[in-house]
């Protein structure tokens, strides 16, 4: 059970980075000391030290929080079509016009996350600028070049986030502050290029072990040099630095980067910390911060009424996400989107009462649906089998479906969970925000455009086999309800347990070079849809990859979603994505208003057709 003291520091902030104290927990972040620092205490290296830890703690986004964070479940996951927001239509009504396509600037998820986004480069801001008041002997230079480092990996994933959601945002440094007056900064400049500069830093003058669980290491940081550069599509630069990563990656404790043994082991909190996490976020309970260092990002996630987390419904898993999940006789998804059509769509529960007689699908299933997906009939971990409509709040708001993958299990409820809320779903289960099987598919994207297509297949089928592992898949609903035995049993690779009828392989030698590169690419971004689901990425990705609608080839898009989601639910019926505006979203109305210049208007530019 991770413990650890709370401290604060303050220091100065511009208008649109709200002050905020700084608290934080887990392994190095543990901290023995309460209190405010004094200026001479800040102005000392400890005093830096704490400022990263500071730094680090606005992983969490904003205190108490479910609309500035990071995982995206919202942004990424619901706006891609991974999910329905679930609950009623009243509950966090603010979501509703996300998913719609109909937000507007005023919308204050919009600009709860971008404060949180300023928030966190503010404190890198406050680092760096206490180390530039420290002389060497006050800091000597291998301190002074990790903490710098790991100052400006963190100040370049902030600006990550704020630039995959709205585009053209600021880009604000150390030498930005409030009493010199130069904090109206416009968002007329691409920032690429100074995310790229933070993370090429990172990479180039941090160790690659050696470190606590938790800080960011020399692979994390090429890890997101990389994607960035992905970002771009400048796929050969990407390339060779995922190549460096998947030969000699490791982990902060040295550990070499690999898949866990099977796909639910990366959602285990027994696994937190593990040789297939790269950057994640590091949660505490019963640490006396009394909740306010868990993992705060699901508390909302859980199935309604019963099972973990005792509320509150949200974030049901779509029904085009589950039928994705088919398979044919040879254990390959259906690329062409065909698991929409007839009896290729997965059977479920809609409209049935609990008392309603129902048999799960029996068609073949990769076996990830079931780790992603809370389904009607088959065991939701060890809480036994899911009762249906009895543990969603409103099927016609948000389908059949719970969500799974960031569960923990019944007999994990009294170590993860603290009951410090109103729920049970404050828990100190870490975030992964990259995963290496992540890379993998990263990689393998990039081996696909440079036309490196045998390779690309290696590591979308090292994915691929992992989730084939018989041990790892889902069990039938007798299976023992104590931890230990339930684990033993779960381990079995006896055909007769599995929950469903899963099916699946790798692709066969030569399928994508035989099949050529629109055919591998597609390949590879339906493997992301089916490795990454519920974990943020699916917006983004379809965004980055043109495929928000069918003028990208791909019959798996996101209008094709909509469209399909709309015959089961009424709340999608007529939804359009509108090309050129919905890609990213409005700049926050109050961050423009604050950015106002005398006589000028505002520094910051609302993003194109939402004036």
């Amino acid at each position: 059970m991770r413990t650890s003291n709370k401290f604060k520091i303050l220091s100065g902030a511009i208008p649109l980075l709200f002050l905020l104290i700084y608290s934080c927990s887990d392994s190095f972040l543990d901290q023995p000391q309460k209190g405010s620092l004094s200026n001479a205490q800040a102005l000392s290296k400890k005093g830096a030290e704490q400022s990263l830890i500071g730094a680090y703690a606005g992983l969490k986004g904003l205190n108490g929080s479910w609309t500035g964070e990071y995982t995206n479940w919202v942004f990424g996951s619901i706006a891609g079509g991974d999910a329905h927001k679930g609950s009623d239509g009243g509950d966090q009504a603010d979501i509703n016009p996300i998913y719609s396509f109909t937000a507007t600037a005023t919308n204050n998820y919009f600009n709860d996350k971008w404060v949180a986004c300023y928030d966190g480069v503010n404190r890198c801001n406050s680092t760096l600028k206490i180390v530039n008041q420290l002389s060497d002997e006050e800091l000597p230079a291998e301190d002074r070049k990790r903490i710098i480092a790991e100052a400006r990996f963190l100040r370049g994933w902030y600006h990550f986030e704020a630039k995959r959601m709205w585009n053209m945002v600021p880009y604000v440094d150390e030498t930005v502050d409030y009493t010199l007056n130069n904090y109206n900064i416009p968002n007329n400049v691409d920032i690429w290029p100074k995310i790229e500069a933070d993370f090429e830093a990172a990479y180039t003058d941090l160790a690659a072990s050696g470190l606590a669980a938790g800080r960011v290491n020399k692979w994390a940081a090429g890890a997101y040099l990389a994607k960035a550069y992905l970002y771009q599509e400048k796929y050969g630069d990407a390339k060779d630095i995922f190549d460096d990563i998947i030969a000699s990656g490791v982990t902060p404790g040295g550990a070499k980067y690999a898949l866990n043994p099977r796909f639910h082991d990366s959602f285990d909190p027994s696994f937190d910390n593990s040789a297939e996490s790269v950057f994640g976020y590091q949660a505490s309970i019963n640490d006396g911060s009394g909740g306010n260092n868990a993992n705060f990002f699901y508390i909302l996630n859980w199935p309604y009424n019963n099972g973990p987390g005792g509320c509150c419904g949200f974030f049901q898993p779509s029904i085009e996400l589950a039928n994705s999940y088919r398979t044919d006789d040879n254990g390959l998804p259906l690329l062409d989107a065909s698991y929409n059509t007839g009896a290729n769509q997965v059977k479920n529960d809609q409209g049935l009462a609990v008392t309603d007689a129902f048999t799960p699908d029996a068609g073949n299933l990769d076996p990830r649906i079931d780790w992603t997906i809370g389904r009607r009939g088959l065991p939701y971990l060890d809480w036994g089998n899911h009762p249906g409509a009895s543990w969603v709040r409103l099927q016609s708001n948000g389908g059949p479906y719970s969500p799974k993958k960031h569960a923990y299990t019944n007999s994990d409820a009294g170590s993860v969970t603290d009951g410090s809320s109103w729920t049970k779903g404050l828990t100190s289960i870490n975030f992964v925000f990259m995963r290496y099987a992540d890379v993998l598919l990263m990689a393998a994207e990039c081996e696909a455009q440079v036309g490196s297509l045998d390779q690309a297949q290696v590591y979308v089928n090292l994915v691929r086999a992992r989730a084939a592992n018989p041990n790892g898949f889902v069990k039938v609903s007798d299976a023992p309800t104590t931890k230990s035995n339930w684990d033993a049993y779960e381990d079995t690779a006896v055909p007769s347990h599995n929950a469903a009828n899963y099916v699946i392989d790798e692709y066969a030698p030569g399928t994508f070079s035989g099949n050529g590169q629109a055919f591998a690419l597609q390949a590879i971004h339906m493997e992301r849809k089916l490795e990454l689901a519920m974990e943020g990425h699916r917006f983004f990705d379809l965004v980055r990859w043109g495929e928000t609608t069918s003028a990208g080839g791909n019959p798996v898009n996101l209008q094709s979603y909509l469209d399909y989601e709309g015959t089961k639910l009424g709340i999608y019926n007529g939804v359009k994505f509108t090309t050129d505006k919905n890609e990213y979203y409005p700049i926050p109305q109050t961050q423009i208003d604050l950015q106002q210049l005398p006589g000028k208007g505002s520094a910051l530019t609302q993003n194109k057709n939402y004036n």
